[in-house]
């Protein structure tokens, strides 16, 4: 099956994410024998606001669901940290966009000017044109009126 060369931005995207995830390190903690500490927080990472723990829920329970929560919220402040970069690249494509606008205008005026300078070759080869035409019209003209002259004044004999 033939594949596209064509590389979409998204799907690079997808793709380092996917390489992301894959090379994030599990968490395993050690299990305390101590069980009389309530909870074991993952280090720089707090236990988010939108969670509580239930009353009742067992001390692995609590762990584990504090772990995954925690991966998750991890998870979620680095694709929030993604929008940065994303803002950092649609003003790379403004500014891109600002330049190529620029460029655009810059080849009109070009156009524009190369399209003066047809016109004006242009007229100068019709007028050189009319000129030529001119003489060519008044060398005919006076062609005429010398042989006109010149067989009247010459004597019957020499004219044919």
């Amino acid at each position: 099956m033939v594949q596209s060369t064509v590389r979409s931005p998204l799907t690079d995207l997808e793709r380092d994410i996917r390489a992301e995830v894959r090379n994030m390190p599990t968490v395993h903690e050690p299990l305390s024998s101590d069980f009389s500490s309530p909870t074991v927080a993952a280090p720089g990472i707090a236990m988010p606001d939108y969670v509580e723990h239930r009353e009742g829920a067992t001390e692995i329970g609590r762990l584990s669901a504090e772990a995954v929560v925690r991966e998750y919220e991890a998870t979620a402040k680095e694709i929030e940290s993604m929008g940065g970069e994303v803002i950092e690249r649609v003003k790379e494509c403004e500014t891109l966009s600002r330049n190529a606008l620029a460029v655009i205008a810059e080849l009109n005026e070009v156009a524009a000017r190369y399209r003066e300078e047809a016109k004006r070759v242009f007229e100068h080869i019709e007028n050189c044109s009319l000129v030529v035409a001119e003489a060519r019209q008044t060398c005919t003209e006076l062609k005429d009126k010398i042989a006109v002259r010149g067989t009247a004044d010459w004597p019957k004999s020499k004219r044919k």
